[in-house]
């Protein structure tokens, strides 16, 4: 790996996830929305979207298609063993995948540049100071 991989795992450590270009994404991004919050069992979820061509995902994964409100099928990946939310894809992203970055601990000092689904945040979830503001995505 270079110095430029990033690499996380699920809580039980048997998938990884490896960033390869760490370069390759934007920004940090929240995600407010309901799917989302099931599939994290909190409030909100944080993700990047990365290049697939620079994501390898790793281990016992399962899969998980549900129709968003856009229409879109969207593709959640989790640990088949411990069922920690990896990944999800969608048409809508291109080339690349949401990558959750709960898995990370190199995003716990990164910042968040864009919250979606606002119109969906908890009451008790205050905007991130500094993040652009969309009610959908």
């Amino acid at each position: 790996m270079s110095d430029n991989t990033i690499k996380g795992e699920c809580l039980c450590g048997k998938t990884t996830v490896v960033i390869e270009n760490g370069d390759s994404f934007k920004d940090q991004i929240i995600c407010h929305c309901w799917d989302c919050k099931q599939t994290s069992g909190s409030a909100f979820s944080t993700n990047i979207l990365a290049p697939k061509k620079d994501t390898k995902i790793e281990g016992p994964v399962k899969e998980y298609n549900v129709i968003a409100p856009s229409g879109n099928t969207v593709t959640r990946v989790f640990c088949e063993n411990c069922g920690s939310a990896i990944s999800h894809r969608s048409v809508a992203f291109g080339e690349a995948a949401a990558i959750q970055t709960g898995n990370f601990r190199y995003f716990a000092d990164k910042p968040v540049a864009l919250e979606l689904f606002t119109k969906d945040r908890f009451a008790a979830i205050a905007p991130v100071e500094g993040a652009k503001q969309l009610t959908t995505a």
